[in-house]
């Protein structure tokens, strides 16, 4: 089951947990939804390779409004699947190369960027967000990653409002 959707699913989106922790996320799967961070938090402690776990964790705080927290999965994440992927750990000087368009770190890595600047737009960061989904179009422009949601996004704010 999608935690966040109710829809039937076992596959997570960055691939599958551990055994070590799918009874966590079993557990955050029926928990009340003022248990699911820590248990998601607490899966991630265990498995902090594990991928899907940084997805769950963002979609989670960000759904909430926890927009600093869904900051810290969101970075927490990309940088573990830059060291899977082996990209840079910036990600603004990382070049066309892997597989983006695959179901491995890489492609992982690119929709973590899109989150981030989903996450810096909420926080009030058009010139993060920006620069973030412009990353993205010179690394994989046909990716198909919902980037051009945050675009459409993007282009309703006023290039005044960018911040102090």
């Amino acid at each position: 089951m999608n935690l966040f959707t109710g829809e039937a699913a076992d596959a997570l989106f960055g691939g599958d947990a551990p055994p070590a922790v799918q009874a966590l996320l079993q557990e955050a799967r029926t928990a009340s939804p003022e248990q699911i961070p820590s248990l998601l938090w607490t899966a991630q402690a265990c498995a902090p390779h594990c991928l899907s776990i940084y997805y769950l964790l963002y979609k989670c705080h960000a759904g909430r409004r926890q927009f600093e927290l869904a900051e810290r999965a969101a970075r927490t994440g990309l940088a573990e699947a830059a060291r899977q992927a082996g990209l840079p750990q910036d990600w603004r000087t990382a070049q066309a190369g892997p597989d983006f368009h695959g179901t491995g770190p890489a492609r992982f890595w690119l929709f973590t960027l899109k989150a981030l600047a989903f996450i810096a737009l909420r926080r009030g960061r058009p010139d993060e967000a920006r620069a973030l989904l412009a990353q993205i179009t010179a690394l994989a422009p046909d990716a198909h990653i919902g980037d051009d949601v945050i675009a459409t996004m993007l282009a309703s704010v006023d290039p005044a409002d960018d911040g102090p």
